[in-house]
């Protein structure tokens, strides 16, 4: 469905996107993750024919750049950061119904669901409702037509938790006909829809895996690292698990979810020099 051939993109003297090549195909969801500046955004944002880039892309055999309205028909986008739109909420929905050919009362039920309260701000401007709002209407113009294609990055970061879970039992109910292409900090949020994780850094795929067995992305794991000798470099690196460990200390234990073991894998294997032995064993349940 989605297919990537030596992607390249530039801002200025910034290589943001270094060589990626990728193919999705239909039915694959995708939890697309890695830290600030990894080239996730940027990715989406050619993939939907937003940029200029060196490569090959293609959506359903399409060209997103020369025929983004072809592509942009077939897809349901949420953006990492609200667009600022002065239009009315009512003639928003409106507008996104009849480009999509859905109904506006879909969109609707979907806000609704979300926890907005789609009655009472139909008339406000989409510039000046709350973050919390603006991403829950977006997200229900994304899910309230027949996209067989759903992007999304960082979708559920202006939620709140009762409106988190309620998106995600939304995605649930897609999984049997879209594929999706999640861009999130949290692999643990996205494990019960994901079958396959794919990790940026510095511009490039570091980590592609497809996931055989969801109960894994559930489970958590007891680890023990050993190194060769002290490293500040490595300990920084691993900050963010719950590790027990000091920059001069050469064995480690802490634990991880297993939701992260990719990712926390992936960190580890750049230090492959320094580390003379790793165990992870998993809890039982």
């Amino acid at each position: 469905m989605i297919r990537l051939q030596n992607v390249r993109k530039t801002f200025r003297s910034a290589r943001v996107l270094d060589g990626i090549s990728l193919e999705v195909g239909l039915g694959e969801r995708i939890a697309l993750i890695g830290s600030n500046g990894a080239g996730k955004t940027t990715l989406i944002r050619c993939l939907l024919g937003e940029y200029v880039h060196d490569g090959e892309i293609s959506v359903d055999g399409v060209n997103p750049r020369r025929e983004r309205a072809t592509v942009l028909a077939n897809v349901g986008f949420v953006p990492q950061l609200p667009p600022p739109l002065k239009m009315p909420v009512g003639q928003l929905i409106d507008f996104a119904a009849g480009l999509c050919g859905t109904e506006p009362a879909r969109i609707d039920d979907i806000a609704r669901r979300l926890g907005l309260e789609i009655d009472a701000i139909r008339s406000r401007q989409f510039v000046r409702l709350s973050g919390g709002m603006k991403q829950k209407l977006l997200i229900a113009i994304a899910l309230g037509r027949d996209a067989r294609l759903l992007i999304m990055d960082e979708p559920a970061a202006n939620l709140d938790p009762e409106a988190r879970k309620i998106f995600f039992d939304l995605l649930a109910e897609r999984v049997q006909n879209a594929t999706m292409l999640i861009s999130s900090h949290r692999l643990d949020e996205v494990s019960a829809l994901v079958n396959r994780v794919i990790e940026m850094d510095t511009g490039r795929i570091v980590l592609d895996d497809k996931v055989a067995d969801m109960g894994t992305l559930h489970s958590r794991l007891d680890c023990r690292i050993v190194l060769k000798q002290p490293d500040p470099a490595i300990a920084k690196a691993l900050q963010g698990w719950k590790f027990a460990f000091d920059a001069e200390d050469t064995t480690w234990t802490g634990e991880i979810a297993g939701a992260d073991r990719l990712r926390f894998l992936g960190v580890v294997s750049r230090y492959t020099g320094l580390v003379t032995k790793l165990d992870m064993t998993e809890r039982p349940h």
